[in-house]
């Protein structure tokens, strides 16, 4: 595992911000990490960077410990916090040669010319770093991120405040750095998630309500409802599928097309298929309808 995370708790003052939390993230995987403000995101993601020590638990990156006090694993550890700390008066590639400096790389000049062609700074790379716009600012904090080659990137709302153009660009680039590399990924855009990632973990009030893939995430269902799509050739009598009793809605969805609600743990489709082949309706699907991520965290978290 690429990071591994055990019953680690963490309190500001009273205010209880991690409460046990445990999970493992394998290599190569791209996995959402999603939470209302206030829900400990930030504070695991800094606690695994080693910036903030967590008051009890382990955490180990790499089959390295994490501490505040131990530099080895930082190595294993590109970081983009949320708030991109830059210094604004220095120019990319001075920027990105102090950076690379940290790790003392032999190669230093070559990887960060690398890293500047890698997050498309290159049309840019004359400036100074406040004179950029802020999708070129989250650009030059994803090269410091990248700059010592690390196999973990944790990335804190990569992309808040972008625009649609620089999000859609920020996003591709992700997508395209990340292939060999575990990512943990924060952010508030739920069809980023979607996009992008092959596991979402979901955090409320300092502890983990979900873990899965995006896939089996989406079809979740808080308060045990499963919804079908049921399509025919010929018209269906509503009032048939209401009196099945493992029926709780049936709603008009279009031109012979019906959902179906019901509170049943099994899946219901052969259920119906029997009974439009007993009725004589003609089906063309039967089509379990997943919801978004954002309706499951919303379930989730209030």
């Amino acid at each position: 595992m690429s990071i591994i995370v055990t019953n680690i708790s963490k309190k500001y003052g009273k205010q209880l911000a991690l409460n046990s939390v445990s999970l493992s993230i394998g290599k190569g995987e791209i996995v959402g990490f999603l939470g209302p403000n206030g829900a400990g995101k930030s504070t695991l993601m800094k606690i695994l960077t080693g910036y903030l020590p967590a008051d009890s638990g382990e955490a180990y990156v790499n089959g390295l410990k994490v501490d505040c006090d131990n530099t080895l694993f930082r190595s294993q550890i590109g970081y983009l916090p949320e708030h991109n700390p830059l210094y604004p008066e220095m120019y990319i590639r001075e920027y990105l040669s102090l950076t690379a400096g940290f790790y003392s790389l032999k190669n230093k000049k070559e990887r960060v010319d690398e890293v500047i062609e890698m997050t498309g700074l290159l049309p840019e790379v004359r400036k100074k770093i406040g004179a950029l716009s802020k999708g070129y600012r989250q650009r030059v904090g994803l090269a410091q991120a990248l700059v010592h080659n690390p196999s973990v990137l944790i990335l804190d709302e990569p992309t808040s405040g972008l625009d649609p153009n620089q999000l859609d660009e920020i996003r591709g680039m992700i997508a395209r750095i990340s292939s060999d590399k575990t990512v943990m990924l924060s952010t508030h855009i739920m069809q980023e998630v979607e996009a992008m990632c092959n596991r979402v973990i979901i955090i409320s009030k300092g502890e983990i309500v979900t873990d899965g893939s995006t896939a089996d995430v989406k079809k979740l269902s808080v308060n045990g409802a499963q919804k079908v799509l049921m399509a025919t050739l010929n018209p269906v009598d509503i009032e048939t599928l209401k009196a099945l009793s493992f029926v709780s809605n049936v709603e008009k969805a279009g031109h012979n097309e019906v959902l179906v609600t019901a509170m049943d743990k099994d899946d219901i489709r052969p259920q119906l298929f029997k009974t439009a082949v007993d009725n004589g309706w003609t089906l063309i699907t039967l089509s379990e309808q997943s919801r978004s991520v954002e309706n499951i965290f919303m379930e989730l978290t209030r």
